[in-house]
């Protein structure tokens, strides 16, 4: 072609103004609009509640609770047992333990409809002002708190405790099975390690539950 024989024009400028033409005849094509469909109004969410029933500190409870709902946020917003405390919410610190069905439990970590017709005690059940629990009562006597929020838990805790020694239930610190019973020290403060005090208090929660375990009727 004569275009090509022209040095002012190459093959590179050729291709150059052929793109260039090529995109503007694009962009000018009519480009159909697309229009938003109407979306379908929302509705509410499929009713997820239950009706169940805990009997807690004695007393039965009859109650309709979204499924989601874990064991803790039923005893402190739907009875208002707030000596439960909630502390991490992750089950890591014991300050949401409870006893259930005689073995105690993070509440933070276990649904209530799970727990239909199990028995539940809290801080609140295990003794009144006037007639403490010796736990409770060894706690004052040994200061075995400070700023007290995770003393329920604590409390809760030690019961079950006793409960697994005098079952026999061995932990990852008894040296020898057929001891009984399986107290000691070590014994106590691995049983006790998943309750954490922030204020320090564990040496004197040691002494408290010592104290209670060697008590006549106690665990020892």
């Amino acid at each position: 072609m004569q275009m090509l024989n022209d040095p002012e024009i190459t093959r590179r400028n050729l291709f150059l103004v052929g793109a260039a033409t090529a995109t503007a005849a694009t962009t000018a094509t009519a480009v159909p609009v697309v229009t938003a469909s109407r979306t379908a109004p929302l509705t509410p969410a499929a009713d997820a509640s239950m009706s169940v029933t805990l009997n807690v500190n004695g007393t039965s409870h009859r109650m309709s609770l979204d499924t989601r709902t874990t064991l803790l946020d039923a005893l402190r917003e739907h009875l208002h047992l707030t000596g439960t405390k909630k502390g991490c919410d992750h089950g890591q610190c014991g300050a949401c333990t409870v006893i259930v069905d005689g073995r105690r439990i993070n509440s933070c970590l276990t649904l209530a409809v799970m727990h239909e017709g199990s028995n539940v005690t809290t801080v609140e059940g295990l003794g009144q002002p006037t007639n403490l629990h010796p736990l409770q009562a060894a706690f004052v006597k040994h200061d075995g708190f400070q700023c007290g929020y995770c003393t329920p838990g604590q409390i809760c805790s030690a019961v079950g405790v006793m409960n697994e020694i005098k079952a026999g239930i061995p932990s990852h610190v008894s040296a020898d099975l057929t001891v009984r019973p399986l107290m000691s020290v070590d014994e106590i403060r691995e049983r006790m390690s998943g309750n954490i005090c922030r204020c320090g208090a564990y040496s004197n929660i040691i002494e408290a539950i010592s104290e209670v375990a060697a008590a006549p009727g106690g665990a020892a």
